[in-house]
């Protein structure tokens, strides 16, 4: 047992007066400003969309990616704790972002503003792909510190073991012990999605391609991943809510994504790395010609 990794860190990273902010919620930030500049931006960037479209649609998707994470999550719970309390929708930093309801919630906020900005809609989904597989890692170690996504006990070199009163720890899970860090499998997990995802690019697949297969890479990982992670209740057939949501995205989210992208982008034109914007050719800006500017999220 002296081989455990022991965790004490505070999930409280400071307090502004009466503001108390989480190393939760400061991974979110750190997730989602390392994600936008280094993947998403230079994808679209390379690809002819403005920047400033670019800061718009990342910003929109974000939020929506969050409401849709809580809101899944929220549903998945016992919903009278949440009808007698509804302010408790919003504490995130006891855990419970639903990542299935961030996809969703992204995905949909995508296709709408790459509409309505005249882009490639594949193209901006295959973006958001390359965002997602570079934030989520980051975005565990925020769970890593709650101790809120963990396996069942262990005395691997690697498990962990939290000491600090304020762990975020799921019931029947106690300080002290040591348990298999799920949340770190599942951010390697993503790790290896997102360097297929790059082999993918650089064989300049078609737009669409990445996205499909960013859904299905890591709805297949979260059904396998998930036997480890015993810090949530089996729902079904010896299943929990996470792995029957991978199923539901495998059996029916990827097929469907597949007819779509067949009727539209599969059905002819050239290799996607050289993808532009549809519509007016004046919004096909090359990187080059875009002026500096601060990237916001």
């Amino acid at each position: 047992m002296l081989s455990i990794i022991k965790i004490g860190i505070d999930p409280v990273a400071f307090k502004i007066g009466g503001l108390t902010v989480h190393w939760y919620g400061v991974m979110y930030v750190v997730a989602f400003a390392i994600a936008y500049q280094f993947a998403a931006l230079p994808y679209l960037l390379h690809r002819g969309v403005r920047r400033e479209q670019a800061e718009r649609i990342a910003g929109w998707a974000i939020l929506f990616g969050l409401v849709g994470a809580r809101l899944y999550y929220v549903v998945q719970q016992n919903l009278s704790t949440y009808l007698h309390n509804p302010l408790q929708i919003l504490a995130v930093w006891d855990g419970g972002m639903a990542f299935f309801g961030a996809i969703i919630g992204a995905l949909l906020t995508l296709a709408v503003l790459s509409w309505r900005y005249k882009l490639s809609v594949w193209t901006v989904l295959d973006a958001g792909a390359f965002f997602a597989v570079v934030g989520q890692p980051i975005g565990r170690i925020g769970n890593v510190i709650n101790g809120d996504i963990l396996g069942g006990p262990s005395n691997l070199p690697w498990a962990t073991a939290y000491t600090n009163p304020h762990a975020v720890l799921q019931a029947g899970y106690y300080l002290g012990v040591a348990y298999q860090p799920a949340a770190v499998y599942e951010a390697l997990g993503t790790i290896v999605i997102g360097l297929l995802l790059v082999l993918l690019r650089r064989r300049r697949v078609r737009p669409g391609v990445v996205i499909i297969s960013y859904v299905a890479l890591y709805a297949l990982s979260q059904l396998l991943l998930d036997f480890l992670r015993q810090s949530e209740p089996v729902i079904w057939l010896g299943l929990k809510q996470l792995q029957l949501t991978s199923i539901v995205a495998l059996v029916v989210g990827v097929p469907l994504l597949v007819l779509v992208w067949r009727r539209t982008e599969g059905r002819g034109g050239s290799p996607g790395d050289a993808a532009t914007p549809e519509g007016d050719p004046a919004t096909a800006v090359p990187a080059e010609a875009d002026a500096p500017q601060a990237a916001t999220t």
